[in-house]
């Protein structure tokens, strides 16, 4: 597998992973009437931000996008989302992502990385990031509309 830059022409493999997971409404809050087009505005970021593909023998197997979490203040901290195709998940594509995405946030000189919005049972998510360091430093309580368990909490998770 090979974590590299998103080009333009990745959007055909991209789109389809980003759909299945707002569709499935379970992780991420975003709203699933969101477009094609309106969704790649979303996803890619623009500089200082960067976004990447999880690649393997030409399919792409996730994604990843990273920035400041905030403007200018709060610009020395990062943030990042990750997004893995369904049928690559177990694999540590997510793991390889965030890894990437923490080394990047060094890389650029960031003195944090910080999570937002972390549905507090998606339990691969939370374990992976604890696992590389993140701590919960506050649940904000139902304030996600989880699809079959309604309202759950959003973690903001820190390193």
């Amino acid at each position: 597998m090979r974590i590299r830059e998103f080009a333009a022409a990745d959007w055909d493999q991209v789109w389809p992973i980003v759909e299945d997971v707002i569709t499935a409404g379970d992780t991420f809050p975003y709203d699933p009437s969101w477009t094609s087009e309106f969704c790649h505005d979303v996803w890619v970021e623009r500089a200082p931000g960067h976004t990447v593909v999880a690649e393997e023998d030409g399919t792409i197997l996730g994604t990843a996008k990273m920035g400041p979490n905030r403007p200018g203040p709060g610009s020395h901290v990062a943030t990042a989302s990750f997004m893995v195709a369904t049928a690559a998940r177990g694999r540590g594509v997510g793991r390889a992502l965030c890894e990437y995405a923490l080394d990047w946030a060094r890389r650029q000189g960031y003195a944090a990385m910080q999570f937002n919005a972390v549905v507090e049972v998606n339990e691969a998510a939370v374990e992976l990031y604890r696992r590389l360091g993140f701590t919960v430093i506050g649940t904000v309580p139902e304030a996600f509309a989880h699809p079959t368990l309604g309202r759950v909490g959003l973690h903001v998770m820190h390193l």
